[in-house]
């Protein structure tokens, strides 16, 4: 697999950076955000994560080896109940606005940009390789504008057994891709292998990999023996629309005056709240087609379909969807 092309170089370039991203769908540029304020952040979250068992009591924290009997995924209730607690910290919150990223991210774009409220963070337990992330495209839960360009941020270094994430360069020029359920975030799969295209490598603390919400992306699986920790925070231009999703919190189903229950008074709340944004609902035929192909898989005993469960039973509006969804779970784990 070929690495990243590195764009550290022209970090400050706004016409080449443009070209790029517009090339290729992704930038991958080192050394972006200060080690101090990752380190900082990350420890406060592996505090959280050690009282709830998802490292080892016996070694030291910073090493974030993982308790495996502990192991849990987004949307379990489990998972999500920790989560929480890591989501209100407000430099969980804050690390969005870093004036490294909103510039980089304003020379892409062109104008002044906006950070979606909904930023998200990632623990992934080692050794669980079923639920690696597979093949998707942002767009598909995000919406809004299709220009909105994700920053994925790791919290450690990665190295190669700690996985990380690939993307498949060039993938963001051609639309929406067929997919299909699957286990792993999002709940479904882009068919298409794209094969020669997918890029890696390595990340430091600090490095920052961009792309497009039309970029197909993958996790790489965690062969480690600790947690490894990210964050997707996603920006677009203040002018373009954005979906009512991207304005809720990630830690569903809690609020933002929960997570800010804690907080000073400060300028990072509400903060969106200051634009006049035009707001964009959904096309939700992407997760319509997603949860009737899961429901199909699930009657026939195909676990692939798990995934897709879960998020019903924790998100849908649909009550009978949701009671339909749990039944077949509960005999797809049975099984």
């Amino acid at each position: 697999m070929q690495p990243f092309l590195d764009s550290t170089d022209i970090v400050n370039d706004e016409l080449e950076l443009r070209e790029r991203a517009q090339r290729d769908g992704y930038l991958f540029i080192r050394g972006l955000l200060p080690t101090d304020v990752l380190e900082s952040l990350r420890l406060q979250c592996l505090e959280i994560v050690h009282d709830a068992g998802w490292v080892k009591k016996d070694t030291p924290l910073e090493d974030a080896i993982a308790d495996l009997k502990g192991f849990c995924v987004e949307p379990d209730p489990k998972y999500m109940g920790v989560y929480y607690h890591m989501y209100k910290l407000q430099e969980f919150q804050a690390l969005q606005h870093h004036p490294n990223l909103i510039g980089v991210m304003e020379r892409i774009l062109g104008e002044p940009v906006m950070p979606h409220a909904r930023i998200i963070g990632r623990t992934i337990f080692p050794q669980r390789e079923v639920f690696t992330t597979p093949p998707h495209q942002d767009f598909i839960p995000i919406q809004g504008t299709a220009d909105t360009y994700t920053a994925w941020i790791p919290l450690s270094d990665i190295p190669p057994e700690l996985g990380g994430l690939q993307i498949a360069s060039g993938s963001h020029r051609h639309g929406i891709y067929d997919f299909r359920p699957a286990m792993g975030a999002g709940g479904m799969a882009v068919i298409n292998p794209l094969e020669g295209t997918w890029v890696n490598n390595p990340f430091k603390q600090g490095d920052v990999l961009i792309f497009h919400s039309m970029a197909v992306h993958k996790g790489a699986s965690n062969s480690s023996d600790r947690l490894r920790m990210s964050m997707d925070a996603r920006y677009q231009k203040i002018s373009d629309p954005i979906a009512p999703g991207s304005l809720l919190p990630h830690s569903q189903p809690h609020t933002w005056e929960e997570i800010y229950a804690d907080w000073p008074p400060n300028d990072l709340q509400y903060y969106w709240q200051k634009w006049d944004l035009e707001v964009k609902e959904y096309d939700n035929s992407y997760h319509e087609k997603r949860d009737r192909l899961g429901f199909e898989m699930a009657a026939k005993g195909d676990k692939r379909a798990v995934s897709v469960l879960q998020r019903i039973v924790a998100r849908d509006t649909d009550p009978t969807k949701r009671e339909r969804a749990a039944d077949l779970l509960t005999t797809l784990e049975a099984s």
